[in-house]
């Protein structure tokens, strides 16, 4: 990837990760806004002295706009996690609640017939749910939602709530729990 680049992506996630406008930046770092745009669009290289300016202004070292951020990428396959299942309705964790990750991804998986009752999680949870194959029947606090390929619900995670599969096939979703 060109210089020019990496720059532009580089100074573009700075600026707005710590919300700044590109008015702002370019006072704090006594370049024109002309000049950011120009960089962020990647359409112009800035001379060393430019770099400083914007780094210092950021307080950031000078190789911080030079270089690609390191992806962190986590690559997880469907067969090396473990399906818990109960009574036909299978769970398979893809992403555990972390510090800094204030959620857990999971796929759900129901068998024809099968039915689960959860007592409900933190107070300070939301379930974000979507199914993906087969319908879905999810109650939550004495109200039922049908859900069919492509619908989504979101709830209170702290309600008791059960999801439920009335049909002769399968049905997988999505399912999102989110700590606030």
């Amino acid at each position: 990837m060109e210089i020019s680049a990496i720059i532009a992506i580089n100074l573009k996630r700075i600026r707005e990760e710590r919300k700044l406008s590109m008015g702002q930046l370019a006072e704090m770092a006594g370049v024109s806004k002309v000049v950011l745009s120009q960089l962020e669009k990647g359409t112009a290289n800035p001379t060393i002295n430019t770099i400083w300016k914007i780094t210092g202004a950021l307080g950031l070292p000078y190789s911080s706009l030079l270089e690609m951020p390191e992806t962190n990428a986590i690559h997880i396959k469907k067969k090396d996690l473990q399906d818990m299942c109960d009574d036909g309705y299978h769970i398979f964790t893809y992403y555990g609640k972390e510090p800094a990750r204030p959620f857990e991804l999971y796929e759900i998986v129901v068998d024809p017939g099968a039915e689960h009752d959860s007592i409900g999680h933190s107070s300070e949870s939301s379930e974000y749910i979507i199914v993906t194959e087969g319908e879905l029947e999810i109650g939550v606090n004495g109200d039922s939602y049908t859900l069919d390929p492509d619908d989504g619900l979101c709830f209170e995670a702290a309600v008791p709530h059960t999801y439920r599969n009335r049909t002769e096939t399968r049905a997988k979703a999505v399912l999102m729990i989110f700590y606030r």
